[in-house]
């Protein structure tokens, strides 16, 4: 059987040290061995056993309910004042055979597997790799559970990919603590696992895109994710290229992203009539404090998988260039750690000199995350036609209402069809500023009051936007989710779930992150004619 440690705290953190935020009971559930369970489904099976038993003795407590895995997330979504579960132990991977598969399905069962809520992107890769598979894209590293990411939309940065939610194919949810109270979700228009492998997982099989695109970004509101199933493909290779290039030509390719008519080419990423070819990845890397007329970008082009590559890791461990977090961070140990002085040193430094090129594997290039400090790290969904004058905007604030220790990225990443994905625009340009945490003074707005002022700003310039689930931010600012995904979006989302939970469960599952956001009252208008378990089963 499946066991589960209790822990008694009075304070949960962040990996970035973005709490502490009040807790009672910290659960940690870990699998029956395989000597004694040797099959992985049974044990599968027997840990969403010890969660619906968590689950009922958390309501039987008058108490809420919430599961975390890496802790990644720079806010509060994942914490609850009452009790949390902690995944990491739960990562039971199963690759789906074709015998599985629905008779209408479009997927090759060879690029679909199932994988337990906290297994690492990290992990996964690992398994996917041992099958000749690849992720199709990642967020900057690999540490963040698999269920956190698609939880909070995890995006990384591939023009054509989108995010990590947009290769799920299905998810097994528990939202209650009876045996019924297993679901598994899939689109009815995309149908991936048939009803007989399903129900080894699940009592109930709901094929339904609309609550399927409502729980993809969940926000943990929508149950425990137990499992999700998703769609790899074939291994592939990236070529990385970081070079550094006139400010003007940076912005004019995120406002375009017409790489092929750029006077910016690279010769090897080039077609034989001279055009430029499209990048797998686009990324700027941007000092608003320094006067230099050029910015640093990222490029990587995709390539067919070989294995006679030169090893990326010497040049991948000392790259500054990886994640945004790391450049600061690595700047900044160069400085004594006075915020004044060192934004002082910023205003004067120049990235360093770069002409890197590597090629590795997606698991390759996007590795171990180096930096686990204190940190802070807001990012701004915008589209990206508007991201130059978005960068300038908020760039115009940060030196002068600033400063602050951090400095900023664009990201390129393709339209979800989650709900409330944050990716929502045709292509969204990720808009981030990133750094370490620091305290208010005379002299420096505090966290709180900055991820206002870049609210603010953006709304006074009608520009829209949305905001990273798991980042730095005013989430309790008036009509914030309204105003980023409409009255519709919302409403729907919210009618989703209150189709699929009990009014009970939607408030065990609910926390402050959901209150401030205006998302955990179901507040469904009396007038609306509501959405219910018969509407969820849509035919194929």
């Amino acid at each position: 059987m499946a066991t589960t440690k209790t822990h008694t705290l009075k304070k949960w953190d962040t990996l970035h040290n973005n709490g502490p935020f009040d807790i009672k009971k910290l659960y940690a559930t870990e699998l029956e061995g395989d000597g004694n369970m040797p099959k992985k489904l049974d044990r599968y099976n027997d840990a969403a056993k010890e969660i619906r038993r968590l689950i009922k003795e958390s309501h039987d407590a008058n108490h809420g309910f919430r599961a975390y895995g890496s802790a990644w997330s720079m806010n509060n979504i994942a914490s609850h004042k009452d009790r949390m579960h902690y995944n990491g132990f739960m990562n039971i991977h199963i690759p789906i055979e074709p015998k599985n598969c629905h008779p209408d399905t479009d997927f090759d069962a060879s690029n679909l597997f199932l994988f337990e809520c906290g297994t690492t992107i990290k992990r996964v890769s690992e398994v996917l790799s041992a099958h000749g598979k690849s992720l199709k894209t990642t967020g900057a590293s690999n540490g963040q559970t698999l269920a956190g990411c698609i939880s909070t939309g995890v995006h990384g940065s591939a023009l054509h990919v989108g995010s990590v939610q947009d290769y799920v194919v299905g998810l097994n949810l528990i939202i209650g603590s009876n045996p019924e109270d297993i679901v598994y979700l899939e689109r009815h228009t995309k149908p991936a696992l048939n009803n007989a492998f399903a129900e080894n997982i699940s009592k109930r099989v709901i094929r339904n895109d609309g609550l399927f695109n409502a729980a993809l970004v969940g926000l943990g509101a929508f149950g425990f994710i137990h499992g999700i199933v998703i769609e790899a493909e074939p291994r592939f290779l990236l070529k990385r290229y970081v070079k550094k290039i006139d400010k003007g030509l940076a912005l004019e390719l995120a406002e375009t992203l017409d790489f092929k008519n750029s006077t910016f080419k690279i010769p090897e990423e080039t077609t034989d009539d001279g055009l430029g070819n499209t990048p797998y990845h686009y990324k700027v890397f941007i000092n608003q404090y320094s006067k230099e007329d050029k910015y640093v970008v990222e490029l990587m082009y995709k390539k067919p998988y070989q294995t006679n590559y030169k090893d990326p890791f010497p040049i991948i461990k000392q790259s500054l260039y990886r994640d945004l977090i790391y450049l600061f961070t690595k700047m900044a140990e160069n400085f004594p750690k006075s915020i004044p002085w060192l934004v002082k040193r910023l205003r004067k430094s120049i990235l360093p000199k770069v002409d890197e090129e590597l090629t590795g594997t997606l698991p390759e290039i996007f590795w171990d995350a180096p930096y686990q400090g204190p940190a802070f790290a807001c990012s701004f969904g915008v589209n990206h036609t508007d991201s130059p004058k978005a960068l300038k905007l908020l760039a115009d604030l940060t030196n002068n209402e600033g400063p602050i220790p951090g400095i900023f990225a664009m990201r390129f990443v393709k339209q979800t069809k989650a709900t409330l994905g944050f990716t929502k625009f045709p292509v969204t340009c990720m808009l981030e500023i990133d750094g370490v945490l620091w305290k208010k003074t005379k002299k420096i707005i505090s966290l709180t009051e900055y991820s206002k002022r870049m609210i603010e700003v953006l709304k006074e310039n009608n520009i829209p936007f949305t905001i990273h689930w798991g980042k730095s931010n005013d989430w309790a600012f008036p009509n914030l989710v309204k105003h980023m995904y409409g009255n519709e979006a919302v409403k729907t989302w919210k009618q989703y779930r209150h189709a699929l939970l009990s009014e009970e469960m939607a408030q065990l599952f609910s926390n402050t992150f959901l209150e401030n956001a205006d998302l955990a009252e179901l507040n469904i208008d009396p007038t609306e004619t509501p959405i219910t378990g018969d509407d969820l089963i849509a035919s194929l």
